[in-house]
């Protein structure tokens, strides 16, 4: 009997998936703010955990958060029902594999497929204005891309 208990915690143990550990531009660049579990500060950082997900299952969202990194985004924003008013810097002089790598890193746990690093070089071609990426971000939460 207790061959198989041990042998059924073995299997279970074998079969849960294994956490990424975050990649090294998620922990330079993105964690001091949404922290290293993506949930962010409430009223401060916005929460990344399962939203990021939630965004990166369309083409819009994707090429929204992929705006955010080369960009950046400063003035208000409602998260999660709270005002937040603060500056994401743009992390335009990482590489595009680093910021695909990180974009990854914060939709995990959801359907949306990885980011890949022709993304984020798409997002450079255009460069936007904070008030472009505002008024994106305006549309996207309209249609509700961005929850």
């Amino acid at each position: 009997m207790r061959r198989t208990g041990v042998a059924a915690l073995l299997a279970a143990l074998c079969a849960a998936p294994a956490t990424a550990a975050p990649p090294p531009a998620w922990k330079a660049n993105c964690q001091v703010c949404h922290q290293a579990d993506g949930q962010g500060l409430a009223g401060q950082f916005p929460r990344l955990a399962g939203r990021a997900a939630t965004i990166a299952t369309k083409p819009a969202g994707r090429a929204y958060l992929a705006a955010v990194v080369t960009n950046g985004l400063a003035g208000r924003i409602t998260v999660d029902g709270t005002p937040i008013i603060g500056v994401m810097p743009s992390f335009a002089t990482l590489s595009d594999r680093d910021l695909a790598a990180a974009l990854s890193h914060a939709a995990r746990g959801g359907t949306a497929a990885p980011f890949k690093p022709a993304e984020i070089a798409a997002a450079r071609t255009t460069p936007m204005k904070n008030s472009a990426m505002t008024e994106l971000r305006a549309r996207l939460v309209a249609d509700g891309t961005i929850p």
